[in-house]
């Protein structure tokens, strides 16, 4: 990593990026790096048939078009940051367009799904049950990014009007309402399980997360992901749990409901409306699935 590629994500991480975005960029400016490398190009020295080029090679690697889409994004925000401190003189990732990616829907649970999930989960029995039962119903019950989960405050939490104060991308930030059983579940956690994980912590850095670890430390990403699959050990649900299947879950619920999709972008935190209306799709799919399903004369042979 040189010093200028260094300056811009301690930039990012200035501006409260989760580890797993900072960590993504790097990847993709490392990557277009080593095609410079080879090229013998300097990074100030590029144009957008340099760019073009670079496109062209990592799909004929097998690159996928959404990945090499990612990439542009990612090196578009590096060379505005490189223009900005004037380590560029232009932007050559604003003159070219990334390949076209197919769209790729939402992985959801189930309502159903999502119950049995909960109900299991609440069966268990050891010291880390209350505290992912918490976790389980805020994200189903809010939809909040794992980054934004694991960075909540005990005092962003307004127990009387049940809202949580959310910072989101590029400290963007929002209020999002949780129902009265994800506040049951938090307030259990809060009162019983946290005090507990809070007198383990060993090491000297800010303890201020409202989640914590088994050893009393705040979350990562990781950690968070790390807690999902030990959920569904635990329970049996076998339903490759991920943060993003939950909130794409309390998305998709609340369309199939009759909620706004202006609401659910601003319940997700979402800049685009264009990124919300992914969930239209999958509303539609279940809504062929039941008309097939209870539609008397679709059932005729």
């Amino acid at each position: 990593m040189n010093k200028v590629e260094k300056e811009y994500l301690d930039s990012l991480s200035g501006n409260l990026y989760s580890e797993h975005t900072i960590d993504s960029y790097r990847r993709d400016i490392d990557a277009f790096f080593v095609y410079l490398n080879k090229e013998g190009l300097l990074f100030d020295q590029v144009t957008k048939v340099n760019i073009r080029n670079y496109l062209s090679e990592e799909l004929s690697r097998g690159v996928s078009a959404r990945s090499c889409q990612r990439r542009m994004t990612a090196l578009r925000r590096f060379y505005a940051f490189l223009e900005e401190r004037e380590y560029a003189e232009i932007n050559p990732f604003l003159q070219v367009s990334a390949p076209k990616k197919g769209v790729r829907y939402p992985e959801t649970l189930t309502v159903e799904q999502v119950e049995e999930l909960l109900s299991l989960n609440s069966k268990r029995t050891d010291e880390m049950a209350i505290r992912d039962q918490a976790i389980l119903e805020l994200m189903y019950a809010s939809g909040v990014r794992a980054s934004e989960l694991i960075s909540i405050k005990q005092r962003e939490i307004d127990f009387r009007r049940r809202m949580i104060k959310v910072f989101g991308k590029g400290k963007k930030e929002r209020l999002v309402p949780f129902g009265k059983t994800a506040e049951q579940a938090l307030l259990e956690y809060s009162n019983i399980t946290r005090p507990t994980l809070a007198e383990r912590r060993k090491s000297d850095k800010s303890q201020d997360a409202f989640f914590l670890s088994a050893k009393g430390e705040n979350l990562t990403v990781r950690g968070l992901e790390y807690i999902l699959k030990q959920i569904e050990l635990k329970t049996g649900c076998r339903f490759g749990l991920h943060p993003h299947e939950l909130r794409h879950s309390f998305a998709t619920h609340l369309l199939d409901n009759g909620a706004d999709l202006r609401l659910i972008q601003e319940l997700l935190g979402h800049e685009s409306l264009d990124t919300t209306t992914v969930y239209t799709h999958v509303s539609k799919k279940a809504l062929k699935k039941q008309y097939q399903e209870f539609f008397p004369r679709q059932k005729k042979k």
